[in-house]
């Protein structure tokens, strides 16, 4: 039904069923948005035991949400409130590197590369010019440009 200048009016069943099908062959998804389980094709098979199970496990999060907010919520709290999905997080983050990057030939090598080439460069850099500046002193062709007397 729309309305048409306060009058009520009814579409006409054709023109509804031809821009259904023009725009349902066209129809993605939204990226961030789930489909209902009547519309997912992947719930369309789904047997009675493992729909109940879902729906429990649904109303499992959705208390632990409740609960959660209400406690962070609560006007009168005094203790810290520890997210333990933020903690987990945090864990996983910063102390547990190490068991879940593996040491390979191409990692060992950059990680030398990092850490020694710039050192290696430097003195490369530092011993040549120190090399080159003795060998024209030797030769009589380099002027020191900063005299410490007149």
């Amino acid at each position: 039904r729309g309305r048409d200048h306060g009058r009520a009016y009814v579409l006409p069943s054709a023109m509804v069923a031809s821009s259904v099908c023009r725009f349902a062959s066209r129809y993605r998804p939204a990226p961030l948005a789930r489909l209902p389980p009547q519309l997912d094709p992947n719930e369309y098979q789904w047997s009675p035991e493992k729909r109940r199970a879902e729906a429990e496990r649904v109303a499992l999060r959705s208390r632990l949400k409740r609960d959660f907010f209400l406690q962070l919520n609560d006007p009168r709290r005094t203790e810290i409130l520890e997210d333990t999905a933020v903690i987990r997080w945090d864990y996983a983050r910063r102390q547990n590197v190490y068991p879940s990057h593996r040491f390979t030939p191409k990692s060992s090598l950059l990680s030398l590369l990092w850490g020694a080439g710039p050192f290696v460069f430097w003195y490369y850099v530092l011993k040549t010019n120190r090399a080159y500046k003795e060998r024209l002193k030797s030769e009589g062709r380099y002027d020191e440009e900063f005299r410490t007397s007149c």
